[in-house]
């Protein structure tokens, strides 16, 4: 499958910036099974400095610095990726919760460091009693242990409402759980604080959702959507996408552009900047197929 992707992002200020520095997060990951295409960013105003590097997490990161007086930054972004997903992976064949769950206990393999490090707290996800309660509902004794993910993604789907109101991205967990209400990156934040807590790696995935209009009805331009979910690690398999809010495991529909411990390591655009007063931002995104 292969996509044409646009991702625009328009922040408009009340009081003028005088300066400006952003870290921007959304060239599309190049992967066993994603290919990029091709990928452009124009920012307005244009930076005065800008350059290119590799995050800790392998994401590619744009850092820029807007100097001079602006009400508005425009960031717009145009990549293509073609997507080749295999097969899914048998959940039953998958070894026990508990085998996993032992291979990441002192002392570890210098070969599942990568893994290791997605099982503990991260700065939006912190690992509770009451988060392993729940999980471990998924994971009865002997459970295979992507068999017991797939429960989990679909039970936080059935118990937890899609609610775009209910939440922000400064919204803690701890809201969410009270509550069952959020969006995408609260699910998927749900689900990696479910699997940690019971000992479990579990990773952020940022990227996009293609979307198909009703029936008889024409796909609307901007109507695609910025998506998030959630990898398990399986020592037989490697990495393995849920998504939660579609009750689905993630295939060619989902293009994705970064991994993390959490959104923070993957927010897509953040800056620090002098002036500005209040600010709306307003995000469209466009995936089409090619």
């Amino acid at each position: 499958m292969n996509y044409r992707i646009v991702h625009r992002t328009t922040y408009e200020y009340s009081e003028p910036v005088t300066v400006s520095h952003h870290a921007a997060r959304m060239s599309p990951r190049v992967t066993a099974h994603q290919r990029s295409g091709g990928f452009r960013m124009t920012i307005k105003p244009t930076p005065a400095l800008q350059s290119t590097r590799t995050d800790y997490f392998g994401n590619s990161v744009c850092v820029f610095s807007v100097q001079g007086l602006h009400k508005k930054l425009e960031v717009t972004v145009h990549s293509t990726v073609e997507i080749n997903i295999p097969p899914a992976p048998d959940l039953i064949l998958s070894p026990s919760y508990e085998e996993v769950r032992r291979l990441f206990m002192e002392p570890v393999s210098p070969t599942l460091c990568e893994p290791c490090q997605f099982v503990f707290d991260s700065l939006l996800v912190q690992a509770k009693p009451e988060y392993a309660a729940y999980a471990l509902a998924s994971f009865s004794p002997g459970t295979p242990v992507l068999q017991g993910v797939r429960d989990l993604t679909h039970r936080i789907f059935k118990d937890f409402k899609f609610d775009p109101k209910a939440t922000t991205v400064a919204t803690p967990l701890e809201e969410v759980w009270a509550h069952k209400r959020g969006v995408c990156q609260d699910f998927a934040h749900m689900a990696i604080a479910c699997l940690r807590s019971i000992g479990l790696p579990a990773r952020y995935v940022s990227g996009y959702l293609r979307t198909k209009p009703p029936p008889g009805k024409v796909r609307l331009v901007g109507a695609d959507q910025s998506h998030a979910w959630f990898s398990a690690f399986c020592p037989s398999v490697g990495w393995v996408d849920f998504d939660p809010t579609n009750d689905c495991q993630p295939a060619e529909e989902h293009p994705v552009v970064a991994f993390g411990r959490d959104f923070s390591d993957v927010s897509p655009l953040t800056g620090i900047l002098t002036g500005g007063g209040k600010h709306m931002v307003h995000v469209g995104v466009d995936v089409e197929e090619i």
